[in-house]
């Protein structure tokens, strides 16, 4: 097996007014990425490019190892991918489906498929017309894992679901992982579900990567020190991401918890989020200061 079950290097992609901008990172073999930005951030175009479906200008990808486009045939067998929108004809009935999925998938297993249905409470004879979104998103879910694919792609697959459904595929990802033989990457916009599962995460912003690592590093080293607007000046910019001014004072996002508590014991430094950490290296871009 591959150190990696993602690597991507210096990848750029030029379509319709967007640049995937010289991106690089990777995702190692048994392990959950989270893939964190806003609509439109490029993440949909990087996840299009993994699986071949949108072609860089440049860069490298692979995935096990190999060259997404030489072995692309190969690299498909052992992948899933699930999408925000279900791809699916909705004349289809679960069962029907299942059906097709075996004449597509050497490797299906149609009795894992049966049991992830009933796992998840869906119907085998009902229309997926008829379906709710968190149905359509559960036997998308269903097909993915029915086939012995060693990495699951996710294309914001968790947006738009109620917080029972979502907390059960976390779980379902979390047990998918656990043999330490199979990998995720899972874009989302939802940051709470990626601390409480990704192994690494990396953060994407108008096609350019913000921070890469992993998770529990990224939360521990930085934090939000709390001081007046006019002590800001008092912070090194070496220290800072960006700073949010508000009516009773300022917000300085830094870097490096360890050194700055030691540089400004004076101050006090919490804990922050990746949702917050997010929030002040995308308004990093537009000035190192900004106000609420």
């Amino acid at each position: 097996m591959s150190e990696y079950a993602i690597e991507i290097k210096n990848v750029t992609c030029k379509f319709d007014g967007f640049l995937l901008d010289n991106i690089s990172f990777s995702v190692p073999s048994g392990s959950i990425m989270g893939f964190v930005g806003r609509n439109g951030a490029g993440k949909t175009t990087t996840i299009r490019s993994m699986i071949n479906s949108v072609t860089p200008d440049s860069g490298e990808i692979k995935i096990f190892g190999l060259d997404n486009c030489k072995y692309e045939q190969k690299i498909k067998e052992d992948i899933a991918v699930v999408f925000d929108e279900i791809p699916f004809p909705d004349t289809l009935t679960p069962l029907q489906l299942g059906k097709v999925f075996a004449g597509l998938y050497k490797s299906w297993d149609g009795k894992q498929y049966l049991s992830m249905l009933e796992r998840f409470s869906l119907p085998q004879k009902k229309r997926i017309r008829d379906f709710s979104r968190g149905m359509k998103m559960k036997l998308q879910i269903c097909t993915a894992l029915s086939h012995n694919a060693k990495l699951l792609i996710m294309d914001e697959a968790t947006s738009g679901l109620d917080p029972v459904v979502r907390s059960e595929m976390l779980d379902v990802f979390q047990e998918f992982i656990c043999d330490e033989e199979h990998s995720i990457i899972m874009s989302s916009h939802i940051t709470s579900d990626i601390e409480r599962i990704a192994d690494t995460v990396t953060f994407i912003d108008n096609g350019k990567i913000l921070i890469s690592g992993v998770t529990t590093e990224i939360l521990e080293d930085h934090g939000i020190l709390k001081c007046s607007a006019e002590e800001v000046s008092e912070i090194s910019d070496e220290d800072i991401v960006s700073v949010r001014i508000g009516e009773f004072g300022a917000d300085v996002m830094i870097r490096n918890r360890i050194k700055c508590g030691g540089k400004y014991s004076r101050f006090i430094i919490n804990n922050t989020t990746l949702d917050e950490i997010l929030l002040f290296y995308v308004r990093k871009g537009k000035g190192r200061e900004w106000s609420v």
